[in-house]
């Protein structure tokens, strides 16, 4: 909790899916999943050596730590290969003017159904 909030029910950051994306990826890439892979290798080595596993679920089970484990520097690389060379790649951000696909809104006194229960013959 930082030092300064106000209440405990205020949200104190300005983008809360991005700091709810960053804490997911610290925990999973961070010491739990570091020992979760250790745990897991630790126990497909002694279902291997025991007999009670084949090689190829303990090849799975061991290329998908690696693969959870190497899954920041997996990425960068895909990105240094797709990236154009000598330009970066740069998101601007959309204009909320020419984005408003709706056009006029209608006066606040308009009602659509004012004349719907009036005969007219």
């Amino acid at each position: 909790m930082t030092i300064g909030a106000s209440s405990l029910f205020e949200a104190n950051g300005a983008r809360p899916l991005g700091d709810a994306a960053d804490w997911i990826t610290g925990t999973m890439l961070g010491s739990v999943a570091v020992t979760l892979c250790v745990l897991a290798v630790a126990f497909v080595g002694f279902a291997l050596v025991s007999g009670r596993m084949e090689i190829r679920g303990s090849i799975r089970v061991v290329l998908g730590c690696f693969t959870l484990l190497g899954a920041q520097t997996i990425a960068s690389a895909f990105m240094t290969v797709a990236e154009p060379q000598g330009r970066t790649i740069q998101f601007l951000p959309a204009d909320p003017i020419a984005m408003d696909p709706r056009g006029d809104l209608p006066p606040a006194n308009y009602d659509p159904y004012a004349g719907a229960s009036l005969r007219r013959d």
